[in-house]
């Protein structure tokens, strides 16, 4: 039984006994026995255990872990500490740094962020080494999806920054009515200049936390 140490605990309960879930997870026990999966099994619901359902104030969702050794712990976009930053987060420094006029520096640990309220989810929670949306298909996405649901079912207002067009798809999930929902280009080196750089997600966020009277995100990760 999966124990995340919060109040998501009782709200996914129903879902990690879900018939789907249970396969799921007969899936998952093979394959980090016969292949390299990352992140570890230890780290898969880190997200969900470093920011309590009550505490979301932001939802950043990207698709899949890194698939190479030491990036992934759980968290999207996230690597631990130590390690190279990834090209995509390093766009994503460069637009915080261009939107907020801060300097970010070369640590790519965004613990920071998820301790503040960002929920940093993954659609897809795992990945064999060296093949990206190796796990896809298998369930993820239905737990994932169910996810956003109970997000989008929460009466206080979350931010949800959806980049590029699997994200975007995700929109369908959330109630507009009560939740602001960004939208922008991918922040891959491939799509970036189509519309990330300058969407000025981040100044966004925060001006629409203080106006709920919430405190706003310190994004600068040093």
């Amino acid at each position: 039984m999966v124990t995340l140490g919060n109040d998501w605990d009782e709200i996914l309960a129903e879902e990690f006994r879900k018939e789907y879930y249970k396969i799921l997870r007969g899936f998952l026990k093979h394959e980090y026995a016969a292949e390299t999966v990352y992140p570890s099994m230890y780290d898969i619901f880190n997200a969900f255990k470093a920011t309590p359902y009550k505490d979301v104030k932001v939802v950043i969702i990207g698709q899949d872990p890194y698939h190479q050794p030491s990036q992934a712990h759980g968290m999207c976009f996230s690597v631990n500490k130590g390690v190279r930053l990834p090209p995509s987060l390093r766009n994503i420094y460069r637009e915080i740094s261009a939107d907020l006029g801060i300097r970010m520096g070369e640590n790519g640990y965004l613990m920071p962020w998820a301790k503040q309220g960002v929920l940093l989810l993954n659609t897809i929670l795992t990945v064999r080494r060296g093949q990206p949306m190796s796990h896809a298909g298998y369930g993820w996405e239905t737990f994932t999806d169910a996810v956003l649901r109970k997000l989008s079912a929460r009466t206080e207002p979350i931010i949800f920054m959806l980049w590029g067009a699997p994200a975007g798809k995700k929109a369908a999930l959330i109630d507009a009515r009560k939740h602001v929902i960004l939208r922008a280009a991918h922040p891959s080196p491939l799509s970036a200049h189509n519309g990330f750089f300058g969407c000025k997600h981040f100044s966004q966020a925060n001006e629409l936390l203080v106006k709920w009277g919430k405190e706003p995100i310190n994004w600068q990760i040093l």
